[in-house]
């Protein structure tokens, strides 16, 4: 793999510009996948401030809160990682409630989060309106490979030794859950824009 630097900002115009310049498109659906120590939220929210900036509408969405219920995901207990890697998300409502409404013809009205993890309820979050032009943005991990409807993926890699580095050891359980996404689904070719994140400040851009 070959990789160029970048700076920070130069990553965010140029992921900005390929999604403002996307042609004939009446939403855009962003997806930014990373391990939660690449910060895929954090990102998103500076691309989202970005398009904004630009005059595109932007809704932020976040895969954190489309998880299943606890009794679901827990039900091989809270560190197994088939479960987190084939349970926690519910694919099903984030398509449902978030992707299939900005289809071709689709209504743009989305539900910005669904379940609430720290309750363990629904979140009963109103329906809010992206209109025509407006753009998607959504974070979290092990996004690609599941179906989504996305049209345009950035995913942050780590190699293996800054994962294991940044991933806090309370979560080092998780560390297979990643080495299994990246073995199975290639995120890393299937994204638009692969960006290695071993260190945040200076990121580097995978080439084609």
């Amino acid at each position: 793999m070959r990789f160029r630097p970048i700076s920070p900002d130069l990553l965010i115009t140029e992921i900005a510009e390929t999604i403002i310049t996307r042609p004939g498109a009446e939403w855009t659906r962003v997806a930014v996948d990373g391990a939660p120590p690449s910060e895929p939220g954090t990102l998103a929210d500076r691309l989202a401030e970005e398009l904004r900036t630009r005059g595109r509408p932007v809704r932020r969405v976040s895969a954190a809160d489309f998880l299943r219920p606890a009794s679901l995901r827990f039900e091989h207990g809270r560190t197994d990682p088939d479960a987190r890697y084939d349970s926690w998300l519910d694919v099903g409502a984030l398509t449902r409630e978030v992707f299939e409404p900005l289809d071709a013809g689709g209504t743009g009205r989305i539900l910005p989060s669904f379940w609430n993890t720290s309750t363990d309820r629904a979140t009963r979050a109103d329906y809010v309106d992206l209109p025509p032009g407006g753009v998607l943005v959504l974070d979290g991990e092990l996004l690609l490979g599941r179906g989504l409807p996305v049209d345009c993926a950035v995913h942050l890699w780590l190699s293996p030794a800054a994962l294991r580095r940044r991933l806090p050891e309370a979560e080092a359980w998780a560390l297979p859950v990643f080495e299994r996404y990246h073995s199975t689904v290639h995120p890393l070719d299937q994204a638009d824009f692969a960006v290695r994140m071993d260190d945040p400040a200076h990121p580097a851009l995978l080439d084609e």
